[in-house]
């Protein structure tokens, strides 16, 4: 099952750093992910499920799509933009 890696503050949102969730593909991962953590719902994916703007999903260290495959041992890091001045 892949693993999802969060940061703050997602992480305090979804009560864990590293998460394990199972789907094929980062969206199903995703979606899953919200279902198992309802306090993220909206955070990660926006209306039409498709990921934010503002965030930034990598898959073994490469920038990821909701159409991106999975397998068990792949770990997805889910970044917000950092944003500031």
């Amino acid at each position: 099952m892949p693993v999802v890696r969060l940061r703050a503050p997602l992480s305090e949102l979804a009560g864990g750093r590293e998460l394990r969730v199972e789907g094929s593909t980062v969206g199903d991962v995703l979606r899953a992910l919200e279902r198992e953590h309802p306090a993220i719902e909206g955070w990660i994916l926006d209306e039409q499920r498709a990921i934010r703007e503002h965030i930034n999903v990598f898959v073994n260290g490469e920038k990821g799509r909701e159409e991106t495959a999975l397998g068990d041992d792949d770990r997805i890091h889910v970044l917000p933009s950092i944003s500031g001045g």
